[in-house]
């Protein structure tokens, strides 16, 4: 043929680099013949979903032939409920990834810009480069910065914006850094950008952070019209595999979100299991408490090792090997320890590294140790 399918393609695909996800335990081991491998590289609750949510995909998988709700009515009313917010409020999304996606289909174009911070989540220069959109991307604070190394920057952010920009990105905690912005800070923030800049609020690990951190929602929904919070049920409500989320909206936003929203864009099983899972909050307690103690233990124990590491509120904890990142993880796959490098967030030096039950945590800190050596 005269011409390549690349040259056929819209010009915001042509140079995009699709989105790497951890290596899965199975691929490891098929690939290196060893078995009892762990898997601390995607951010996932090491205590397995809800029995609720379990209880709940048991009772519905012999309904599977049906379509599922296509805007999920029980799913919606229940998030809205959870949040004091009215169901016209609310989007699904096949993973919040998927919300990401429609902010990016709704509001950008090759004429317009996006804004986020440096070391921000892979997908944020994914879905603003797939619709041609131009991406303003702000400096952090230096890894020198006393208090939020590698943090988001308000100032630095701010001036990002131009005369162009109709949507930015800002994860709170973000990750892969785990740094986060106090209220007061993302208040200061929203007050001052234009009010016709949408302001995507990306809340994955909300439910890990200190509660003095959390926002509440209904509060700055009704002060922020230009806001979008977003959620998963795939961290905390460890429903990763089955890709459901969600975002708060006022109603115009959520309605121009819907407008480009798949249908059935979530399945029968992930709406009644994300249903069940609101309701079990002891397992969001215990998950809460055993982050917290694998946190305390890794920070200790990269103390001891002489090694730097980001501040946290997320499931993850990022550590400055000062050395080659993707070196290090190469030799703990050969151990059967998966975790993850950032070379592609510009942080070549360092691993991020999933929270994992006491066991796992362990392990990692032993083989890290070993390899180090």
């Amino acid at each position: 043929m005269a011409k390549s399918f690349l040259s056929l393609a819209a010009s915001g695909v042509q140079q995009l680099r699709p989105y790497l996800p951890g290596k899965p335990v199975e691929e490891l081991e098929r690939e290196l013949g060893i078995t009892g491998s762990i898997k601390l590289a995607s951010n996932e609750n090491p205590l397995g979903p809800s029995v609720k949510a379990v209880e709940a995909i048991h009772k519905h998988c012999e309904s599977v032939n049906f379509y599922p709700d296509g805007g999920g009515f029980k799913l919606t009313a229940r998030i809205a409920q959870k949040y004091k917010v009215d169901s016209a409020c609310v989007t699904l999304g096949n993973g919040s990834n998927d919300i990401l996606e429609l902010v990016a289909r709704a509001f950008l174009t090759p004429e317009t810009s996006a804004v986020f911070s440096e070391y921000s989540f892979a997908v944020y220069p994914i879905v603003v480069q797939a619709v041609g959109a131009r991406a303003n991307v702000a400096k952090a604070f230096p890894l020198e910065h006393a208090t939020m190394p590698l943090g988001h920057d308000p100032d630095a952010l701010l001036a990002s914006v131009d005369k162009d920009t109709r949507v930015i990105f800002i994860a709170n905690p973000n990750n892969p850094t785990g740094t986060w912005l106090e209220p007061q800070m993302l208040k200061q923030l929203m007050n001052d950008l234009p009010d016709d800049v949408i302001v995507v609020l990306d809340m994955a690990y909300n439910e890990y952070m200190d509660e003095s951190l959390q926002i509440d929602a209904s509060e700055w929904l009704a002060q922020y019209p230009n806001l979008v919070i977003t959620g998963t049920f795939s961290k905390i409500y460890a429903l990763a595999g089955l890709r459901i989320g969600y975002s708060l909206s006022n109603p115009e936003i959520a309605d121009l979100l819907n407008r480009v929203r798949q249908p059935f864009n979530t399945n029968l099983l992930a709406q009644e299991a994300a249903l069940a899972s609101l309701d079990d909050e002891e397992h969001i307690k215990n998950s809460v408490a055993l982050n917290d103690q694998g946190k305390a233990y890794l920070q200790k124990s990269f103390t001891d090792l002489g090694l730097d590491y980001l501040p946290t509120m997320g499931n993850f904890i990022s550590v400055n090997l000062r050395r080659d990142g993707q070196a290090v993880y190469d030799a703990l796959l050969k151990k059967g320890v998966i975790v993850r490098p950032v070379g592609n967030y510009n942080m070549p030096d360092f691993l991020r590294i999933t929270i994992g039950t006491e066991e796992q945590n362990q392990r990692f800190i032993k083989t890290l140790t070993e390899v180090l050596a």
